[in-house]
């Protein structure tokens, strides 16, 4: 065939072009007939009908990347929280309004439709999220990328509060069909677990023959990622787990018709959630098997592309890949095994193209989280894999022997095993090992990293630490879920700032401007009335839009510190109750977010939240000026709604234990002030908005580790504060639990003594920062100067620049200019 032959045809994109596709789709795709379409059959069809617009971009973005022979990027990575893809493909087509009237002439609505979407169930958290923004911000300054991860059935879970309480529930997103994913059956990698490892002479003795005891198939699902105006389309590529024979036939026959399908049950439970439980063994192992599943799949995938044209000599000329955090760190060993027994790649060769190739996003310094897996789970699961750690470890700590470190200290810090109690296979020092770049998420976490998590390695390797702040896309984030305030900045700032952040840096120069600030409030306050509405329709509270909206919205944990904002509520109800007729500033405190299945002291902050609500919200003294609302199953499309109505963002984590965080950004972008620690991106907002427009307080991460390491009883601390006192007491006496007076003891007790979080140690410093952000809003000129402040502060903290940086400094991937 002719390249003329196989030129993809062209498609007209005007409104009447769109409405006869989006008909075409109805009747020949979705096999509905218009007249008897329900509203999700035209989802369906609106979907179809924007997917064919992106395809041709898609392939000939591929097709561009193959023919240039561009280097690629993978982006390895255990979550994707992409959310809706509706209007987030619509906005980066420019193809919305379009669309809009197209819809129309229909007899649909477009935002309507936007509702019926669910969020995909591929994420988390903050990790999820900053995956997604940064593979929007690769297609959109045309990187050429992969990301790869797990087509997860039933997500982490869907959250429903009865009683206060958390409960989960499967989030089965994929019951209606997703529209947007291609299904490439062909695309199937054998994955083994368990069996025996045979040495093989030659290759120094390095290489081995694996016989697993059990193969998995990884099916590639498919996503096309679009960049900001279409230009450019990456994939996003998903793996879904099956069984090669899903019925033993035999088995079935015999009547055993539930052991007939075991095997299949077994393989496809690696896809089925997103972080199983690991409090059982069995827990444990599926975890495990799920990051090897994803690791080596995408690993498989990545090296059968390169082979097509060029040979492994040039991997790292052609081939970047992102682990993003300790999740498929195990990609490491699956790169050795796949060089050295598959390839017959020398050993020393093998391990220069691995490092050559990979490079490692550290996102905690929790212990918890740079994860470890019992050696004798990996020796019983990944065998081979099981060799190669221990042959990577012997050659480093022999290295480090030669250059005359042996301190027995140092080697056992610097080792991928931990020998003390039962061994454990360490991950974050592999993924430091395996990687020719390790990078931190914002200034401070990577001083930390180097300081502690990362000490000794650091002092072996001081090249390889680098920091990378985390960045946020803007077009989903203030040009999609604010489209009012959107419209105002382009009026002052130009068009250009959708295309370039930087651009609204020169709010600071209007920043006085009282005509200016009336208008922002205005965009504020209807986005206020839309968020009322969704509390009220989800939790039966109803709010009032002009009250202060101080919301903490992110995963449930207490390094993040809710326990501390319910806490100073309470005391607020409490002063509020002993003084009714003071002139207090009306507050709603809007709390969301999930709690880990088996994090059992998140899921009673939770409940503690709920019952202080209870309380709060049915006290007629307080006539309406304080209302608490617990929103429940935190997604994208929540936040989306919630962060343009926020005008107070909670970032109060104990200083030293957020890495960054993303949540920040997006608050402060669309002008919410931010009351917070000098914790994680924090600090750099601080640096860019100023110090009169953000609240800071407490410790900083160097005194709450000299804060731990004394000791420090809290009943002195508490004592001495009377607010503090009375929270606990009100808390101790069972106010908030009147049927179960000891509900919240072991809260009580623990921020008497221990407090390891420092919510005692901090209250004081929390409660007074909270006293002037009741002052500054009682000054309108001073809060919206300090929220435009905000706005053209924050815009460094783009995924578009973190994206440059990530490829000028780590991948070496040239940019387009």
């Amino acid at each position: 065939m002719t390249a003329s032959q196989l030129a993809l045809p062209s498609q007209d994109e005007d409104v009447a072009a769109l409405r006869r596709l989006i008909v075409n789709k109805l009747a020949y795709s979705v096999g509905k007939d218009p007249i008897a379409a329900r509203a999700h059959d035209w989802f369906l069809a609106t979907a179809l009908a924007v997917r064919d617009r992106v395809i041709e971009r898609w392939m000939t973005s591929t097709r561009a990347t193959k023919a240039e022979k561009k280097k690629r990027v993978y982006y390895l990575s255990l979550e994707f929280l992409i959310g809706r893809s509706l209007v987030d493909s619509l906005h980066n087509l420019g193809l919305t309004e379009t669309m809009r009237t197209a819809l129309g002439e229909l007899g649909v609505d477009l935002e309507a439709l936007r509702g019926l979407e669910p969020d995909p169930a591929l994420g988390n958290g903050g990790l999820g999220r900053l995956a997604a923004c940064y593979m929007e911000s690769m297609a959109s300054l045309a990187v050429p990328a992969h990301g790869y991860g797990i087509r997860y059935e039933n997500g982490l879970f869907r959250q429903v509060i009865k009683d206060g309480e958390q409960q989960e529930f499967p989030d089965t997103w994929l019951e209606h069909r997703n529209p947007w994913e291609f299904e490439r059956p062909e695309v199937a990698y054998p994955i083994g677990f368990g069996g025996s490892v045979e040495a093989l002479a030659g290759n120094g003795g390095h290489a081995a023959i694996w016989r697993p005891a059990e193969t998995v198939d990884a099916i590639a699902f498919d996503t096309p990622v679009v960049g900001w105006r279409g230009r450019h389309v990456n994939t996003l590529r998903l793996w879904s787990a099956r069984a090669p024979d899903p019925l033993r036939l035999d088995t079935f026959n015999r009547g055993d018709h539930l052991g007939a399908l075991a095997a299949r049950g077994r393989a496809e439970a690696i896809t089925q959630v997103l972080y199983p439980s690991d409090e059982s063994e069995a827990g444990q192992e599926l975890r495990l098997r799920q990051e090897y599943f994803f690791a080596s799949a995408s690993i498989q995938d990545l090296l059968r592309r390169h082979l097509e044209t060029a040979p492994l000599e040039t991997l790292p000329d052609c081939v970047a890949i992102q682990l993003n955090d300790t999740h498929p760190a195990i990609g490491v060993a699956e790169m050795m095994r796949l060089l050295v027994d598959v390839h017959q790649v020398e050993w020393e060769k093998a391990w220069a193209l691995t490092q050559g190739v990979f490079s490692y996003t550290n996102h905690t310094l929790l212990p918890e989280a740079l994860e470890t897996w019992p050696v004798p789970l990996m020796e019983r699961l990944l065998p081979r894999h099981m060799q190669i750690i221990y042959l990577i470890n012997a050659l480093h700590l022999d290295r480090l022997a030669e250059g005359g470190k042996t301190d027995p200290a140092l080697l056992a810090t610097v080792s991928l095993i931990d020998e003390h109690g039962p061994r454990r296979v360490r991950m974050g020092p592999l993924s430091f090992l395996g990687s020719h770049k390790v990078n931190g998420v914002s200034a401070l976490h990577t001083e930390l990293m180097k300081e502690t998590v990362f000490r000794d390695f650091h002092a072996l390797y001081p090249d390889r630490i680098v920091n990378k702040t985390n960045g946020i896309t803007f077009r989903r984030w203030l040009h999609e879920a604010n489209p009012g305030l959107t419209r105002l900045l382009v009026e002052v700032a130009g068009e250009s700032v959708l295309d370039k952040a930087e651009g609204l840096e020169m709010l600071a120069a209007h920043s006085g401007d009282s005509a200016l600030h009336e208008r922002l409030a205005r965009v504020r306050r209807a986005n206020k009335e839309v968020l009322g509405g969704i509390i009220e329709e989800r939790t039966g509270i109803r709010v009032d839009p002009d009250a202060m909206f101080d919301v903490q919205i992110k995963r449930i944990h207490e390094y993040k510190r809710q326990l501390l904002n319910i806490l100073e509520t309470v005391a607020l109800y409490a002063a509020m109750r002993a003084h009714p007729t003071s002139d207090w500033t009306p507050r709603v405190k809007i709390f969301a977010g999930k709690a880990a299945a088996s994090y059992h002291r998140a899921k009673l902050i939770i409940k503690l939240i709920n019952d202080v609500a209870a309380v709060v919200n049915a006290d007629a003294t307080l006539r309406g000026r304080l209302k608490v609302a617990f929103l429940p199953n935190y997604n994208v499309s929540l936040a989306e709604r919630i962060i343009p109505a926020s005008d107070l963002s909670e970032q109060i984590s104990t200083a030293g234990m957020e890495a960054s965080g993303t949540g920040n950004m997006k608050l402060a972008l669309n002008g919410a002030l931010t009351i917070g620690t000098l914790d994680g991106a924090n600090v750099e907002i601080l640096e860019r908005v100023g110090a009169d427009n953000i609240f800071i307080f407490g410790m900083t991460a160097a005194e709450v580790e000299a804060r731990r390491a004394a000791g420090i009883d809290m009943a002195e601390t508490i004592a001495a504060s009377p607010m503090l006192a009375q929270a606990l007491e009100e808390l101790r006496s069972g106010r908030f639990s009147p049927g179960e007076p000891d509900r919240y003891r072991s809260l009580v007790d623990d921020l008497t003594h221990r407090d390891y979080f420092l919510v005692s140690a901090d209250f004081d410093a929390y409660a007074s920062a909270q006293a002037e952000v009741a002052q500054r809003w009682r000054d309108p000129a001073a809060w919206w100067r300090s929220a435009l402040l905000n706005i053209g502060g924050v815009s460094w903290f783009s995924s578009d620049r973190a994206v440059r940086e990530y490829a000028e400094d780590i991948w070496n991937v040239p940019l387009a200019r």
